[in-house]
């Protein structure tokens, strides 16, 4: 099969260059060819290769995912909510391959990205990294072991530049853990505590989150009960691993037809 043609949207990101990078390193399975920008960025006109450091490569970032979208076999997006809810839209009507590494989704985004599945191959995950994906099936697996005399609690560190919380990740987590468990996360999750709270409640799901430094991403699920705790976690320390985690969905998905797809569709797990 001939190399896959991918563009980046938010090329000129941290994770936008990182997946030019990675992207580049793919042995020929595939090449960038499309990167696309908002409008008034610094970086439009400028080439994408050299602004990653990979050299030139002849593709000059555009803020024009129409024209970009109709000429590749699929995109990689880490941007934001609103975006990835429209090239989702754009990516349907190319029939063509939709990786989404964007978190903080409201359920409007939700909706529309869900729809778009019907005709292109969208593959969405709160997190890329296999590592992390294997995190989210060990912690279904405890949560369905231990019964709720363990109290769940869900930690996670980032970067004091990230804009959402909790991560989507932790999100990832707190949903396996709700699988588990049997329950709906919506009514068991607890998103913050201040002031006079009152005992835990009996089978909360608990978030707490932490931003700071350069932090790319630390999880630890904690199972506490009387005497004993059990902690499963995961440390990034290289947001490469979500880049290659993207470019192999991205390989997966080619052919695979329309639908929503996630990250233990592609590692099969």
């Amino acid at each position: 099969m001939s190399e896959m043609k991918l563009a980046v949207i938010g090329a000129a990101g941290r994770m936008g260059q990182e997946l030019i990078r990675t992207v580049q390193a793919s042995n020929g399975a595939a090449v960038i060819a499309g990167a696309i920008e908002r409008s008034g960025s610094n970086a439009l006109g400028q080439d994408a290769g050299q602004l990653a450091g990979v050299g030139a490569l002849g593709v000059k970032i555009t803020d024009d995912p129409l024209d970009i979208i109709a000429k590749v076999d699929g995109v990689l997006d880490f941007t934001v909510p609103t975006v990835s809810a429209e090239i989702a839209g754009l990516a349907a009507n190319a029939r063509i391959v939709h990786v989404i590494g964007t978190t903080g989704f409201g359920p409007e985004h939700e909706a529309a990205i869900k729809a778009a599945a019907r005709h292109a191959t969208i593959i969405k995950a709160g997190n890329m990294s296999l590592g992390v994906n294997l995190l989210v099936a060990i912690t279904r697996k405890v949560a369905q072991a231990l019964d709720a005399d363990f109290d769940i609690e869900v930690l996670e560190m980032h970067h004091k530049h990230k804009v959402d919380a909790p991560s989507g990740t932790a999100l990832m987590l707190g949903e396996a853990a709700a699988e588990g468990r049997g329950v709906a996360l919506a009514e068991t999750s607890v998103r913050s505590r201040d002031g006079h709270t009152g005992a835990r409640k009996r089978g909360d799901i608990g978030f707490a989150t932490l931003r700071g430094g350069n932090v790319v991403g630390e999880h630890s699920v904690i199972f506490a009960a009387e005497g004993e705790r059990v902690v499963l976690s995961h440390i990034a320390t290289d947001r490469g691993i979500f880049a290659r985690g993207a470019v192999k969905a991205a390989l997966w998905g080619r052919g695979k037809g329309p639908g929503l797809f996630t990250m233990a569709d592609v590692l099969g797990i």
